[in-house]
């Protein structure tokens, strides 16, 4: 029985190497074929035949379908990425000038309005409420709330 050993030094560098570089070349291949997978079913401009065509032959001839899809659609992939990125941006930016403007009055005035209606709030806290949101002057009952001294009291 003649079994061989292989230790760490019978895999010379250049051995190593090379194996390195052919494993980033196939982790680097996989991604390609993702992101043409992507593109096919990111672009509206091909219909369902043209898509499924071009999804077999990327599939089944996976070195000539990719190679073939980047010669024939290479620059509209770039396109159609960034008018993607340029999407979400916009949709991005949208939601944060949403979601960081301050709401209205009116807005505030109807919330108010629906918690009287509810019962969660008293007639008083709605009208003391509506003042501050209107920019009326402040409540005497909030201001002793905030500074703990009464009108007269901050007055002197």
């Amino acid at each position: 029985m003649n079994t061989q050993v292989y230790l760490a030094y019978d895999f010379p560098l250049l051995s190593v190497l090379w194996t390195m570089l052919g494993f980033a070349i196939w982790v680097l291949w996989f991604f390609l074929l993702f992101k043409i997978i992507f593109d096919i079913f990111r672009d509206d401009a091909l219909g369902g035949w043209g898509k499924a065509g071009w999804l077999a032959f990327v599939i089944v001839l996976p070195f000539l379908g990719v190679f073939v899809y980047l010669i024939a659609r290479g620059k509209g992939m770039g396109q159609r990425e960034l008018d993607q990125a340029r999407a979400q941006r916009k949709e991005f930016d949208s939601y944060v000038r949403e979601a960081a403007a301050p709401p209205s009055s009116a807005e505030q005035l109807a919330k108010l309005s629906d918690l009287r209606a509810r019962g969660d709030i008293t007639d008083e806290e709605f009208r003391q409420a509506k003042g501050l949101v209107l920019g009326d002057a402040v409540p005497e009952s909030h201001a002793t709330s905030v500074t703990g001294l009464t009108g007269d009291e901050q007055q002197r």
